[in-house]
């Protein structure tokens, strides 16, 4: 299990971002106001993690302290301070950090129920080169709470109209023999809903509820859980329903029929924050840090992998994850991710250095993809 540190620095300085960001109609002399890509719209939980960044503070050194702040944050972000932009996809992030239209931008890389984000991941591998400037510069973890919203059935007013709702016990399938039992039960009644709309991840985290309460019912994926509040928002029929997190509710004026329906209490999203270029102001961190690189191998090799890993063990690094997604080149052939703890940036003993050396003989390409603070606390 881990938390999210709650210890930031407070002598912070400005970080270095592009200076080519203005708001609309203010007179040269004025200030620049940098740019925050994130997954939109408003509401997202990509968007809540921004709401706690006080861009006084450096990149490397973001994280979150409070859930019920992230919660409350759309309302009291100092929006004389940056700008925030929206984006409809991840995609889109990286585009807006990549031509400079933005400093920063952050996205989501994995949750602790559900694993790695794939669309992050894809970007990441940059098969194509799109991104050749985009490095991650800080990581901050948000505590997920998924809702079920939408719209009460006419007739209903609190949960002593449940009767008829399921008992909240899964059937037993073949590709889920023995099913987990959900953490909670709806508020009001969800009998009349038909089609539930969220972000992949969040369906992957919800499912022991899902598969109790909601079985049988269409599942659509949309491009984030905001978006899919904004959907159940437009719909008239009462008969769709989102997961999204309570701010989604507020901010759309949707009821909130079940609350709390993640399959686990810890339920961890990591965002990576990422930037064009390097802040060379990181080499100052005292921090713990991490970094991540991609690469790839001959895989007619006996032992390649085997080999890339064995840098970081003579140098006595540890890793902290690995990843993979298909060359796109050769069928079954991969790209792999490999996070671990040390950083090119301050790399005092040389171990970091020792490692990345290694990999000219072991790989046929490699890439170093950042170096930034850690904030997960090992418990």
């Amino acid at each position: 299990m881990a938390r999210q540190d709650s210890n930031t620095s407070s002598g912070s300085t400005v970080i270095n971002v592009p200076l080519n960001q203005k708001r609309h109609g203010v007179l040269e002399s004025e200030p620049e106001i940098p740019i925050v890509s994130y997954l939109g719209p408003i509401s997202s939980y990509t968007h809540q993690v921004y709401t706690l960044v006080q861009f006084t503070t450096p990149a490397w050194i973001i994280s979150l302290t409070d859930f019920d702040l992230a919660q409350a944050a759309l309302q009291c972000f100092d929006s004389d301070r940056y700008d925030y932009k929206p984006a409809t996809t991840i995609p889109d992030v990286f585009e807006a950090v990549q031509s400079g239209e933005a400093a920063l931008g952050v996205v989501p890389f994995e949750n602790s129920t559900n694993g790695a984000v794939i669309f992050t991941l894809e970007l990441l591998a940059d098969r194509h080169a799109s991104f050749p400037d985009i490095t991650v510069c800080g990581e901050a973890y948000l505590d997920v709470s998924h809702c079920l919203l939408g719209r009460k059935a006419r007739n209903s007013n609190d949960s002593s109209e449940l009767s008829g709702t399921s008992t909240g016990t899964a059937t037993p399938t073949s590709s889920m023999p023995s099913p987990g039992k959900p953490r909670t039960s709806p508020v009001y009644s969800i009998q009349h809903i038909k089609r539930i709309y969220t972000h992949p991840q969040a369906f992957g985290q919800c499912e022991n509820f899902l598969q109790a309460y909601l079985k049988g019912v269409e599942r659509i994926d949309v491009s984030s859980t905001s978006r899919a509040a904004e959907m159940v928002k437009e719909d008239t029929s009462r008969e769709s329903a989102a997961i999204a997190s309570s701010l989604a509710a507020t901010v759309h004026g949707l009821d909130v029929l079940a609350q709390g329906i993640e399959d686990r209490e810890d339920n961890t999203t990591r965002f990576f924050i990422i930037r064009k270029g390097v802040d060379e102001r990181a080499k100052d961190t005292r921090n713990p840090t991490k970094s991540l690189i991609s690469f790839t191998v001959d895989h007619r090799s006996p032992g390649a992998l085997a080999d890339v890993l064995d840098c970081f063990r003579r140098a006595k690094l540890n890793l902290t994850s690995i990843n993979s997604r298909p060359t796109k080149v050769v069928p079954f052939q991969y790209i792999f991710f490999v996070e671990f703890e040390g950083s090119r940036l301050k790399d005092p003993d040389g171990r970091v250095e020792e490692a990345l050396s290694g990999l000219e003989e072991h790989t046929q390409s490699w890439r170093w993809l950042g170096s930034w603070d850690d904030k997960l606390i090992k418990l």
